[in-house]
């Protein structure tokens, strides 16, 4: 637990200070003196001044911030009753609007260009992707409810290997497809019995995440790859290698099957499975959570490939694109907020993303240290790219609303009045504050939940 806050904590901060950095630099550009650009927030721990500018390691090391010179002139203005503000060279608003439109939208753009970077960064050296087969199981073998999978036609033991003529390799490809097209529909090529079957298909919309949903398991064979040392797999037994035919007497064609067996919370697994060409039986006893969750300590075999390494060239472009793929999914994910979604479980706060930076990354370094980075860095590259859609958003505080007050100062040609951009401000606060309050309280159920 302590390694993954850790490892989140350093994540996001990354994040944050590359939004930072680019703010940052933009003002230097333009003129406009930065009097202090911390990483972290709080009390400095480490200080040093360089020029003008102070330089800052905060307390605490999620985010960071850039204060540029006069950055509050509006607020004494209006807490002095000034009609408008007089600013001094090298403050904030001593440039003219153009030039804060740009220092606003650096961070942001600062936000793409790590993105871009990151994703070339890991198609440049190539990445392991652990999936499954194409091949599926329907949900509803094990819990009998009706899904879209089974209005269409699917069955379990169906291979699916297009999806709007987007070629299927495994089970990865199927979820990413599926997860950014909830309630579209879609032509599925499907293999079935040696025959190529045509069928429409219409994700739902998983009200927990905003994700498509159609109802359907990766398709395994019950080969077991490890087992948890300790665990009640090791304990009858098992080893890696084996594997499973029969559960009390019932066939055992596939790793899904477990999950109906251990919904039904039976309490001794009569097992029979093959080692080296030969059949044994051993009784595997499951102890239950007071949720009925289990865990018997058993990891089925899986997929592993490498992907390509792409040129120089090549992964710059291929960087370009996944970027451009990602901005796109994540402005429609914007829209889901408004559709009826469970945004306790849909919204995340610093925590939980924090948390989940960190057991990525620490699933990651379990693995491989290659797959370790590439995983963190992928996760990072969203956050990034999420963080500067948000700053955009036209909420007040926020870059967007900062650059929507430029915009019709420039467009006015004279200065808005301290009271207008107070009181914009101050609804921004607000608000902010409190996304932010629900955010932490979905943050506090997700950890309640783990």
């Amino acid at each position: 637990m302590v390694i993954k806050i850790l490892l989140g904590l350093i994540g996001l901060g990354v994040v944050v200070f590359v939004h930072e950095l680019g703010h940052f630099i933009a003002a230097r550009l333009v003129g406009i003196d930065v009097e202090a650009f911390s990483i972290g927030w709080g009390k400095p721990i480490l200080k040093k001044k360089i020029g003008r500018v102070e330089y800052r390691i905060g307390m605490f090391p999620i985010g960071g911030y850039c204060k540029m010179r006069g950055e509050n002139e509006f607020q004494d203005a209006f807490d002095n009753k000034k009609e408008n503000v007089s600013p001094t060279k090298g403050t904030f608003f001593w440039a003219n609007p153009w030039r804060r439109i740009l220092v606003s939208i650096a961070g942001p753009f600062f936000n793409l260009i790590f993105a871009i970077v990151v994703f070339s960064f890991i198609w440049g050296i190539g990445f392991e992707v652990y999936t499954m087969d194409n091949r599926i199981v329907l949900a509803s073998d094990i819990d009998q409810e009706q899904y879209p999978a089974d209005e269409a036609g699917l069955k379990t033991g169906d291979r699916i290997i297009e999806i709007d003529r987007r070629p299927i390799a495994n089970y990865h490809d199927i979820q990413e497809v599926i997860a950014t097209n909830a309630e579209k529909n879609l032509t599925l090529n499907v293999e079935r019995d040696g025959k190529i079957l045509d069928i429409t298909i219409r994700p739902s919309l998983e009200k927990s995440s905003g994700a498509g949903k159609i109802g359907v398991y990766y398709w395994a064979d019950p080969v077991i790859s490890a087992v948890a040392e300790g665990s009640p797999a090791a304990i009858a037994g098992l080893r890696s290698g084996d594997r499973i035919k029969r559960i009390n007497g019932v066939e055992f064609p596939h790793t899904v099957a477990m999950l109906r067996i251990l919904s039904e919370q039976v309490p001794v697994l009569s097992m029979e499975y093959e080692r080296d060409g030969e059949i044994k039986n051993t009784n595997l006893v499951v102890s239950y959570t007071r949720e009925g969750n289990a865990d018997i300590g058993i990891t089925y075999e899986s997929i592993r490939y490498h992907t390509p390494s792409y040129s120089p060239g090549g992964a710059v472009l291929k960087g370009v694109q996944e970027t451009w793929k990602t901005l796109v999914v994540s402005v429609k994910s914007f829209g889901l907020l408004f559709r009826g979604i469970d945004l306790t479980q849909a919204v995340s706060g610093p925590v939980r993303i924090t948390y989940m930076v960190g057991e990525i990354a620490a699933e990651g370094f379990d693995q491989s240290i290659g797959t370790g980075i590439s995983s963190m860095a992928n996760f990072l590259a969203l956050i990034s790219i999420a963080l500067c859609i948000m700053n955009l958003l036209p909420f007040p505080i926020l870059d967007g609303g900062m650059i929507i007050l430029f915009i019709i100062e420039a467009i006015k040609g004279r200065p808005l009045h301290p009271k207008a951009v107070y009181a914009f401000q101050t609804i921004g606060v607000v608000l902010i504050f409190g996304i932010m309050i629900f955010a932490v309280f979905g943050d506090i159920l997700f950890l309640v939940r783990r």
